[in-house]
């Protein structure tokens, strides 16, 4: 079988990117009035986190192998694909921490058995495959925030769970439900944090991937930032894993 793992180093942008978690995006603002430009501050003098706006730079992440074009613009992208549900609320803003309103932030990944779709067979399983399901995106409403519905990725060879990420500015809609031009700000990817990725992978239908699963701390592109790259903040819907989970981030983008 043809090793369609993802290259072993990040490939950098010539944009620089700036993130940050959800606990702190509500200080961004009041941040950005008091300076010309974000710094980065040392949070280990400051308690609570939550109360410091922090502001870092990161570098953007490889695109992969499993990029399509033509995704559909649409909040739920699960396609009635099997797996624990997973609501994203991802909020974009600037460099200088003001958020972006109708931007489209696109994702794609893999299903719970860890193929794409349009790639299906790829990570050794069989199953039907219209090139669609688990991507898409949405445009970022009036706070900034991009809504979207999927589930949990699953795992393939040589990559930890991980969500691939775009936001694009300036985007046309067209009649087809997909978009066209604008420009594109920023490529990332969203990691999990590996205690709840244990409990999901005990659970069906994870739990018939057989593959070796690649942990957070193995992975050859995460590169332990934290949210600094791409780590969401994972919180519980319910008393079970199986409930699912909500994924918040703040992403800003430089938009110059």
């Amino acid at each position: 079988m043809t090793d369609t793992s993802e290259p072993a180093e990040p490939v950098i942008g010539r944009r620089a990117v700036l993130i940050a978690t959800g606990a702190t995006a509500a200080t961004l603002a009041v941040a950005a009035t008091a300076h010309d430009a974000p710094t980065t501050v040392n949070t280990a003098d400051t308690a609570p986190v939550a109360a410091a706006a922090v502001c870092t730079l990161t570098k953007e992440m490889t695109e992969g192998p499993y990029y399509l074009d033509g995704a559909l613009v649409r909040s739920d992208i699960t396609e009635s694909k099997p797996g624990i549900p997973l609501k994203l609320a991802l909020t974009v803003v600037n460099s200088a921490c003001t958020v972006i309103p109708k931007a489209l932030v696109e994702i794609w990944h893999a299903d719970a058995l860890g193929e794409y779709s349009g790639y299906v067979g790829s990570n050794g399983h069989n199953e039907s495959d219209d090139g669609t399901f688990l991507r898409g995106g949405v445009l970022t409403n009036s706070s900034g925030v991009a809504n979207i519905t999927t589930i949990y990725p699953g795992w393939y060879r040589g990559r930890c769970i991980h969500i691939h990420v775009k936001v694009h500015t300036g985007v046309t809609l067209t009649s087809d439900g997909s978009f066209t031009g604008g420009t594109e700000l920023h490529t990332g990817q969203l990691f999990f944090a590996e205690t709840v990725t244990t409990k999901v992978a005990a659970i069906s239908p994870y739990s018939t991937n057989t593959v070796t699963r690649t942990t957070l701390s193995q992975d050859s592109i995460y590169d332990g930032g934290g949210a600094a790259s791409g780590l969401l903040t994972l919180t519980a819907l319910g008393s079970s894993t199986s409930s699912g989970y909500t994924g918040t981030l703040t992403l800003g983008v430089d938009e110059s």
